[in-house]
């Protein structure tokens, strides 16, 4: 059934991607603030997101090894049941590359298989990936994530000697 569209609210989908140390939870919790409401981190960075607890009020579930998918969908309907507003995932980057997370565990799936064809795997590892995609974007909370870059460094010329930079 067709019905006239009306325009909403919608729920903001942000991730804020960089380095170590180039303030992505620093800005999750502030733009977090500025959206209003309670907020709600889910912190894999070993009580990292603890440091900043002078910024604004916030209550943390502090995720551990494995960093299983299933982990990341639980702590966000968790949220969700407690009606927080706003939910910061800090970091998101252990779901996929962590220990226990989606390639370690394709790895493992690759290696137990008769044939260690690694495209099988995948079989087993894509549904995993979609539900925690899928739980994110239909989330009843504003979702704000960090993603963790790795560090580049250039060589540059300094006294004669090469030097690496980041």
């Amino acid at each position: 059934m067709f019905q006239k569209a009306k325009r909403t609210q919608s729920k903001l989908r942000l991730a804020l991607i960089g380095p170590s140390g180039s303030g992505k939870t620093y800005s999750a919790l502030l733009i977090g603030q500025g959206l209003g409401g309670r907020i709600a981190v889910i912190d894999t960075e070993n009580g990292s997101a603890s440091l900043y607890s002078h910024l604004t009020g916030y209550d943390v579930c502090e995720l551990q090894v494995p960093f299983t998918a299933e982990k990341y969908v639980n702590a966000i309907h968790e949220a969700e049941k407690n009606e927080y507003q706003v939910l910061i995932i800090d970091s998101l980057s252990h779901a996929w590359a962590g220990q226990g997370g989606l390639l370690d565990q394709h790895d493992k799936i690759t290696k137990a298989s008769r044939s260690q064809n690694s495209f099988m795997a995948w079989r087993e590892i894509t549904p995993l990936h979609n539900k925690l995609v899928d739980s994110i974007l239909q989330s009843s909370c504003h979702v704000i994530i960090t993603l963790r870059t790795k560090t580049s460094y250039n060589v540059q010329e300094r006294d004669g000697k090469s030097v690496p930079v980041k």
